[in-house]
């Protein structure tokens, strides 16, 4: 009885803990909030840019341009050099920017443009932002720079505090920013899975963080004005704060930052990295666009309203479009995710799309290679009942290049596909603000299967398959060891360790979180 009075004690003090956090935050917040901005006009010939792609809309009216990238130096390419052409506007969403080696580079390139005049508004999740917050706020103390935090904690500077505030607002925090959008001039935009960093960008790694193979789409046309649209509804919500607004006095150090960009620029291993862009420039029209540019009619851009972090509007979500989609498929779905969680609801769509003699292939990664072992735990427990549905599941682990799945998207009868900042699994459904494109241009459609199957291929994933006794098997080939067929009762090339917290998380009820 005694424990039982303790713990409702210590609920109801937690729970009056919460409120007044969440009632504290939201005077800070209503106070903090930065005066309203929007995209800025565009103009048939005021910048290179516009004298790029007007022509271009021109001759294809009605329609988007798009490209996909799935090569991770032109990716990063193709950001730097829209960053130098630009000459009215940078607006900038990630949920991570590192403070490496190309995060260092593009970081750079902002202040750069702010330097000719180029008003640049970079919002940033907060979760990966703490710790970086002199970087950041560095940048914003340039007058034609503003940063804002989406989601942002209060207490920057005491760990303690925060910890607190964290648990004590749990439910706020634990909705991010995880779409991503490059907007230039508002001519230009980019827009997937990658954030910005050395693993994105197929640079030196560093702290054991794996390269990634990861999937962006390029876009011209009206889905540019759509993306600004959206980028200033992200920009000027109630979840947005300047970060200017944590500091009453601070020195911002634009000049100190200035200096440590530049010495990082000359390093050797950077000067390395930026000679080894130089031969994909030939392969780059105009010197900004990609040469795979397809024009799209039927092409949609498929995101996440701000009030979703609110947990509000859920009939605007992301599945609400995606999911009719997935559910048309008449021959064949294929997703490819480097999260696959999909829930009750999820999992029982696609048994019974695979009952209809629909082809689903899943791809995902490996436990020895995934960087979240806790999701991968979570997705483990759907195995079983996806194989014997016939699903056909694939779990990435490309050991000759070390790298890991980041890309996300699915195609659909090879007629429509979709790439984007969207994971296959529960956070990305129901928790997070995710963005991407949906499209049918054939060639595109194509590409993206091909690059599904590059990564499907036997000596870069295994193939899951139920053998004696409904046990998982995992089927790989190897170098020239030929084709091994693993019978095991636990992951393959994954330590004990690893399979034991997989397992132990399997078992516990927080797949909604994951």
């Amino acid at each position: 009885m005694a424990f039982f009075l303790w713990f409702l004690a210590f609920v109801a003090v937690f729970a009056v803990g919460s409120v007044l956090a969440i009632y504290s935050y939201g005077r800070f917040a209503r106070k903090a909030r930065g005066a309203a901005s929007y995209c800025l006009p565009k103009a048939e010939d005021q910048t290179p840019l516009d004298r790029i792609v007007a022509p271009l809309e021109a001759a294809h009216p009605g329609q988007t341009g798009l490209a996909l990238g799935f090569d991770n130096r032109e990716s990063f390419l193709l950001r730097l050099q829209s960053a130098r052409l630009a000459r009215r506007s940078l607006d900038l969403v990630y949920y991570i920017w590192r403070d490496d080696m190309t995060g260092r580079l593009l970081a750079r390139e902002l202040m750069a443009a702010a330097d000719r005049g180029v008003r640049v508004r970079l919002l940033l999740d907060d979760v990966n932002a703490q710790g970086l917050d002199p970087k950041f706020r560095a940048l914003n103390g340039h007058p034609g720079i503003e940063v804002r935090l989406f989601n942002p904690i209060r207490n920057r500077g005491n760990a303690l505090r925060r910890g607190l505030e964290i648990l004590l607002s749990w439910v706020r925090f634990n909705r991010r920013m995880h779409a991503k959008f490059w907007i230039a001039d508002g001519r230009l935009a980019i827009t997937g899975g990658r954030n910005i960093g050395n693993d994105y960008f197929d640079a030196p790694t560093d702290f054991g963080r794996r390269p990634n193979r990861d999937a962006d789409i390029l876009m011209l046309g009206p889905l540019v004005d759509e993306a600004g649209t959206l980028f200033d509804s992200y920009w000027n919500s109630s979840e947005a704060l300047p970060i200017a607004a944590f500091w009453r006095d601070y020195e911002a150090g634009l000049e100190r930052f200035r200096r440590r960009l530049a010495v990082n620029a000359q390093r050797p291993a950077t000067r390395r990295y930026l000679e080894s862009l130089k031969r994909l420039d030939d392969t780059l029209v105009d010197g900004c666009l990609p040469g795979n540019l397809q024009w799209d009619k039927g092409a949609r851009l498929v995101a996440d309203p701000p009030e979703k972090a609110l947990g509000l509007g859920q009939q605007h979500w992301s599945p609400g479009q995606l999911v009719p989609v997935m559910q048309s498929a008449q021959e064949r779905l294929r997703v490819m995710t480097p999260y696959f969680v999909p829930g009750r609801a999820g999992m029982a769509q696609l048994v019974g799309l695979a009952r209809k003699g629909v082809r689903i292939e899943v791809l995902t990664n490996a436990l020895s290679a995934t960087n979240h072992v806790v999701v991968h735990g979570a997705y483990r427990s759907y195995r079983h009942g996806l194989l014997s549905a016939g699903v056909r599941l694939r779990e990435f682990a490309a050991h000759d290049s070390g790298e890991m799945l980041h890309s996300k998207g699915f195609s659909v009868d090879g007629r429509q596909a979709f790439v984007g900042s969207f994971n296959f699994d529960l956070r990305s459904a129901f928790l997070n603000i995710e963005a991407g494109v949906l499209f049918e241009a054939p060639a595109l459609v194509a590409e993206f299967d091909a690059e599904f199957d590059r990564c499907a291929a036997p000596d870069q994933a295994y193939s899951l398959a139920l053998g004696h006794k409904a046990r998982v098997t995992w089927t790989l080939c190897r170098g020239n060891e030929g084709r091994q067929t693993i019978l095991l009762a636990h992951e393959p090339e994954a330590p004990a360790l690893r399979r034991g917290a997989s397992w132990l998380i399997g078992m516990l009820p927080i797949h909604s979180y994951l």
